[in-house]
């Protein structure tokens, strides 16, 4: 059965769509992924410096942001947050979701810490995230 993972981050410009990429780029078989944002506007592109820090690594992204629905929800095997609050997030609004809703380094790792934000950061920052993610999403495919 496929599993189904979505990242979520609180505008889905930055993290959460740098997440689904560097996961989608992997081509694993049987891992669909997606992403959101708790309080994303549908539509906007990802940022610019979190696209050029994934070309750096010959990731493609093409990126809509959408607000993080029920049926995203419903859809999801996991649920993967950047951060507590985001988690916290969802599941006071979708508390159905509890059982599959962990942050990223709570699920790869076992313990609790948050991605940083590089949200209006220079490109420097946006590829320390990026370096970040790519071990815990390394880790991720290892548990899957």
């Amino acid at each position: 059965m496929a599993k189904h993972i979505l990242f979520v981050c609180t505008g889905n410009t930055c993290r959460s769509p740098m997440a689904e990429a560097l996961l989608k780029h992997k081509n694993l078989p049987d891992v669909e992924v997606k992403s959101a944002g708790v309080f994303a506007i549908d539509g906007s592109d990802a940022s610019e410096h979190a696209k050029t820090v994934l070309a750096e690594k010959g990731v493609e992204i093409a990126h809509q942001s959408s607000l993080l629905t029920k049926e995203h929800v419903e859809w999801a095997t996991y649920i993967l947050t950047m951060t507590e609050g985001h988690k916290q997030h969802v599941i006071s609004r979708f508390p159905e979701a509890q059982h599959k809703t962990f942050t990223l380094k709570e699920f790869v790792l076992g313990e609790n810490g948050d991605i940083s934000d590089p949200f209006g950061g220079s490109v420097e920052i946006y590829r320390q995230t990026r370096e970040e993610m790519e071990q815990f999403i390394d880790r991720l495919i290892d548990k899957l």
